[in-house]
């Protein structure tokens, strides 16, 4: 009897020793590098790719666009996430945030306040809810961003209220933001600003999303209101090939109160094919019109009327580790370009990547 109750309370140690050690952390801790050189034939000597490129935008250097580490914790009604990043693309996207402020990636906490539903308060600096392209590489079709991608917001800072039901097929959010792609609000605003985003899942194979932002960017006393609504689909459309389009548009008062406003819009398409496994080809055509310069400013007599085409070859050395080449192309309708030191209409550049997640 006594050997009995002396294994049975070993084999309960062990149990409890057992149950003790795969109890799972909140904390996590990952990160992100993508290194990449590009070659702009315009080869204009200041090392920087036209003014409206924020990703992979220095020629002719090996550098790095985007770097980060990042430490979360999740349970079930908490959740948060620190993430600290250097590289091409902060500096050019945090060019106006004060200094404190220009190396944080992502920095936010949320609660749960349902028992039983996927209903969520979340507030500080976020990834946008605008597009389908993010500046994590490793996560998009094409290595370089879309003009549309570049001239709206990659991330904001506010308060959210966000649903996603319980068959995973409907997700709403409502957001309450600092502004047009800022941390800080410049001085002289106090003008809110709001979006949304509903984005509705009816298979694995179909993404539909629509995402807004109403608001001012401006000081209060020139405010000029901006009212932008980006839509787009994602379709797997067969087992190799996959298709994502999307139309974005906007407007923006002339000047304050004005009921006159300059528009802008971009559509895009882009067509993956995956023969193999380790291997993506990505096509994409796009244009983006902004005769006024609402966001695109150049000062030319037809504004900023632009088509673009690239095609991605990707190799997948690793789950995580992606190695990418990229040619591009731009057309604009007036001489915007640097080429031989002079203006033309026409822009090509190569750019190649290696991006690691861990």
């Amino acid at each position: 009897m006594k050997n009995l109750i002396t294994a049975s309370l070993i084999l309960l140690s062990i149990n409890s020793f057992a149950q003790t050690d795969t109890t799972k952390s909140p904390f996590t801790f990952s990160g992100y590098l993508e290194t990449y050189y590009a070659y702009d034939f315009g080869n204009p000597d200041n090392h920087n790719r036209p003014a409206f490129m924020y990703s992979h935008n220095r020629h002719n250097e090996f550098n790095l666009n985007l770097g980060f580490v990042k430490a979360s914790y999740n349970t079930d009604n908490v959740r948060a996430n620190l993430a600290l990043a250097t590289g091409t693309y902060m500096n050019a996207n945090y060019a106006a945030e004060p200094s404190v402020l220009k190396n944080i990636y992502e920095a936010n906490a949320g609660i749960k306040i349902s028992k039983n539903k996927d209903l969520w308060i979340d507030a500080g600096v976020f990834s946008s809810h605008i597009g389908f392209e993010s500046a994590v590489g490793i996560d998009n079709w094409t290595l370089t961003r879309g003009i549309y991608a570049e001239n709206s917001p990659y991330f904001e800072t506010g308060a959210k209220i966000s649903y996603t039901t319980d068959n995973g097929k409907w997700f709403v959010s409502g957001l309450l933001l600092n502004g047009w792609q800022r941390i800080q609000r410049i001085d002289g605003n106090n003008t809110p600003a709001f979006g949304h985003q509903l984005t509705y899942k009816p298979n694995s194979k179909i993404t539909l999303n629509s995402s807004s932002f109403i608001g001012n960017d401006k000081v209060d006393s020139t405010r000029q209101m901006r009212y932008f609504h980006n839509l787009y689909g994602i379709f797997q459309i067969t087992e190799k090939f996959a298709l994502t389009a999307g139309f974005d548009i906007g407007a923006e008062q002339k000047n304050k109160g004005s009921n006159h406003y300059n528009t802008w819009y971009a559509p895009v398409v882009i067509v993956k094919y995956s023969p193999a496994e380790k291997h993506n080809l990505a096509i994409r055509a796009e244009y983006y019109n902004d005769e006024n310069g609402a966001i695109i400013g150049i000062g030319t007599p037809n504004g900023f009327k632009t088509w673009g085409y690239s095609i991605n070859y990707d190799y997948l050395i690793r789950k995580n580790i992606r190695w990418r080449i990229e040619g591009r192309g731009l057309t604009s309708k007036d001489k915007i370009f640097i080429g031989n030191e002079k203006l033309g209409n026409n822009n090509f550049f190569i750019t190649t990547s290696l991006a690691i997640a861990f």
